[in-house]
This record gives C-alpha cells, sequence and structure tokens, in this order.
C-alpha cells in the first residue's frame, strides 16, 4: 500500500538504452503552441515589426530576447495561428521545418526571397516524483540537458532514488523510456543528454514502510494506550 503512489513503473527489460534523438526543427507544431516568428528579406534585414510595435494591435503576448519583447502567436485549437500579413495560417501538424518554408511561399508575395525564423515559445520539461511532488519547467534554451533541467528543480534529495530516474519521451500512448542511474559516472554520462519539449522526467521517491507505518498506526495506538490506562485507573479505583 504504500507504493500505491509510484508512478510510471516498468520493467528494465522494456526500457530502452537511448531515446531517439528529435531535431529543434522537427518538433511538430501543437495546438496551444506559442510562436515567435521573424521573416528577413535575401539580405537578412528584418522586414517584419522590426520595432515589435504589432505587439499590442495584434494582442500579442510579449517575451523577452536579447533584452526586447517579441510578439508571440498562439496556434488555436482550430490549428490556424493568425500572423502579421499574411492573416490565418493553419500550422498545426507542421515541423518547424515545414512551416518555415510554407510561411516563406505566404511572405514571398510581399518580400523577394523572404527567409522565415520560426520558434516555440513555450517550449517546456515535466519533472515529477521526489519530494518536491512536481513541476513544469521553460525551455529557455535550445540546448538543455537533463542534469541542467534536475538542478533547476533542487536536484535529488535524500527522499529520492538516484538510481531509478525515467526518462520518458514521445507520444504518452506509446512512450519511450529511459532509465537513467545517476549513481553512477556511467550513468551520468547516459544522463548527460539533451531534453526535448514534452519530456516528462520522474524522480522515483524512496518509501519507507516501517517508518510511514508506525507514523500511520500513531494515532490508533495512542488512542488504544489511553483506553488502557483510562480502564486500568477505573479498575483502581474501584479496588
Amino acid at each position: 500500500m504504500y507504493r500505491q503512489n509510484i508512478m510510471f513503473q516498468t520493467e528494465y527489460a522494456t526500457a530502452v538504452d537511448s531515446l531517439s534523438a528529435q531535431n529543434d526543427n522537427n518538433y511538430v507544431l501543437q495546438k496551444k503552441d506559442f510562436l515567435t516568428i521573424r521573416v528577413y528579406t535575401n539580405k537578412g534585414e528584418l522586414i517584419i515589426d522590426p520595432n515589435f510595435q504589432l505587439r499590442k494591435e495584434l494582442g500579442g503576448q510579449g517575451g523577452m530576447r536579447q533584452g526586447q519583447q517579441e510578439a508571440r502567436y498562439l496556434i488555436e485549437e482550430s490549428g490556424i495561428v493568425t500572423l502579421p500579413m499574411v492573416g490565418a495560417v493553419t500550422l498545426v501538424g507542421m515541423t518547424l521545418n515545414e512551416a518555415n518554408t510554407h510561411l516563406q511561399t505566404k511572405y514571398n508575395k510581399f518580400y523577394e526571397e523572404t527567409f522565415v525564423y520560426l520558434q516555440v515559445a513555450n517550449r517546456r520539461v515535466i519533472v515529477l516524483g521526489g519530494s518536491k511532488g512536481g513541476t513544469v519547467i521553460p525551455l529557455e534554451n535550445e540546448k538543455t540537458t537533463l542534469l541542467e533541467v534536475l538542478a533547476i528543480y533542487g536536484g535529488v534529495d535524500n527522499n529520492s532514488r538516484a538510481h531509478n530516474i525515467r526518462l520518458i519521451r514521445g507520444d504518452l500512448k506509446d512512450p519511450e523510456v529511459q532509465i537513467i542511474d545517476l549513481t553512477t559516472i556511467e550513468g551520468m554520462k547516459k544522463a548527460n543528454l539533451e531534453v526535448q519539449p514534452n519530456d516528462v522526467v520522474y524522480i522515483e521517491p524512496i518509501r519507507k514502510p516501517v517508518v510511514e507505518s508506525l507514523r500511520d498506526a500513531g494515532p490508533i495506538l495512542s488512542f488504544v494506550t489511553s483506553m488502557i490506562s483510562l480502564g486500568v485507573l477505573i479498575y483502581s479505583l474501584n479496588n
């Protein structure tokens, strides 16, 4: 009963030795993604919102980039995102490379030999387990390792199993799972890999059945002891 809240239990035989890597440009755009976009001419001149003035007009939510506010554009439930000049565009289901190419053809109607640089602004990793419960960590850098994610989370404390960290990647209906042991240098080498958006990191907590059972039984034992003491006191008074 003290392991009923242990999540993502799996046999070591079903875990993979290494997870499939994915280039950032192969990330598949999804609903509710926030996008930032920069459009350049063939000479590299920024031509879309160079002074970031369209953010207020189009309702984009600002995000910091190199000290400036950039507009962020939401992919709605319909899969459509509204962008400057080209208007409503369907991007959901496309990779970043495909979306860049698609938008280049859209902006070529206004400019010659455009170059589009699209980024996902809400890249994140979910960390669960340990004594902290869980949190969502934004990936501010395109290259973030598992060790960096664990450091942001607060590390692996005395209530966590450093030898049983699971990195879950891919479709949650049929995910890949890698079990990582950070108690050894060899395990650290495996852990020094880059996380990807929507990865799930699970740190298995240490359960202490004897200590926890004594703690849970404490109120009952206290009640029984009190009743026995009361019974002895009543018996003593009657005699």
